[in-house]
């Protein structure tokens, strides 16, 4: 039994696990130019060295045990670390409490170093972008944007996000694109900023109420990363959509303005935006994943569940586990 996967993110590579572990032959392709996804890092030159920013997913938890065991297991490899940091909720009325108690984990030396150790045993090729795919009597046939061309898949599974599958199965299934329909997405700015001293904050965490911002993190502070002073910023969803087409430049000052309401600092030596325009899962579809036994054909991902890393890993799970029961 061959399966491809599209999609070499958390959901990717969790149902990918899966499945090679009871026995399948499993072939990954990501139209990424690397590991990551919304777990990438983003590294920048500055006059202090070069420095790196977890710009989407900040960190994640672990409460499913098996999830746990990977996470543990992703510890002992290096290539997760626990971050224990100083995190608070700030409320409309400037009101600072202490986030809830929970261990929250990072991957190392970025977000994507869980990313790339879960990759590394599997057959993965990045920058394939796929651009047909019909099923024939061999079995699933793909064509990639560089011309490649691959068939005879017994099953085909997507790890994608909500709004990609509405796309591509309009088509291939439509069914699965109505499904993929119900999920909704918010937009996210992400400010990347470093420093050349310290920023002046009790924590080095913060979830904003209200505001421009919802999110600001001193990523320095996660394990693993180099000492400059380097902070990622996270606009509210509103904000957001407030100025979703404004150019990357345009956001930076009334970002950086929000955030000198609850820290000081002197002015950044380098500052840069980055647009998620698929970021926070405000509605999720109506299972962890969707499988037609008939066509063999599969779709997976965190917006069946919800706006976390681990929802990731357990619909890929999900996934990959019925198929083993088809």
């Amino acid at each position: 039994m061959t399966v491809v996967i599209i999609g070499a993110g958390m959901a990717g590579l969790s149902a990918a696990r899966a499945l090679q572990a009871a026995g399948r032959e499993v072939e990954l392709f990501d139209k990424g130019r690397g590991p990551g996804g919304r777990m990438s890092t983003r590294r920048a030159e500055t006059d202090l060295g070069q420095v790196a920013f977890d710009h989407g997913a900040q960190y994640f938890t672990a409460r499913d045990p098996e999830f746990a065991a990977l996470v543990s297991e992703m510890v002992q490899a290096g290539a997760v670390a626990e971050w224990q940091a100083d995190l608070v909720e700030i409320d409309a009325q400037g009101d600072v409490r202490p986030m809830r108690d929970e261990r929250r984990f990072v991957g190392v030396p970025g977000m994507n170093g869980i990313i790339r150790a879960m990759a590394a045993p599997l057959s993965v090729q990045w920058a394939k972008r796929l651009v047909n795919t019909s099923r024939e009597e061999g079995g699933w046939r793909l064509v990639f944007e560089d011309g490649e061309v691959r068939g005879g898949f017994d099953q085909l599974l997507f790890a994608v996000p909500a709004e990609q599958a509405v796309d591509l199965f309009q088509t291939l299934h439509p069914p699965f694109a109505s499904d993929a329909a119900q999920a909704v997405s918010d937009p996210c700015w992400a400010l990347m900023l470093a420093f050349e001293e310290r920023v002046d904050t009790a924590w080095d965490g913060g979830r904003f109420e209200v505001g421009a911002i919802s999110w600001a993190a001193r990523n320095s502070s996660k394990p693993g990363r180099s000492p400059i002073e380097t902070w990622t910023l996270h606009a509210s969803p509103e904000w957001s959509k407030q100025h979703l087409e404004a150019d990357p430049q345009e956001v930076v000052s009334p970002l950086l303005a929000a955030f000198g309401e609850h820290a000081r600092f002197a002015p950044p030596i380098h500052a840069a935006a980055h647009r998620w325009r698929y970021a926070q899962i405000t509605r999720s579809a109506q299972s962890d994943s969707a499988w037609n036994a008939d066509l063999q054909l599969g779709m997976c991902g965190d917006w069946r569940i919800g706006a976390r890393v681990e929802a990731a890993w357990l619909s890929g799970r999900d996934l990959a586990l019925r198929t083993l029961c088809d």
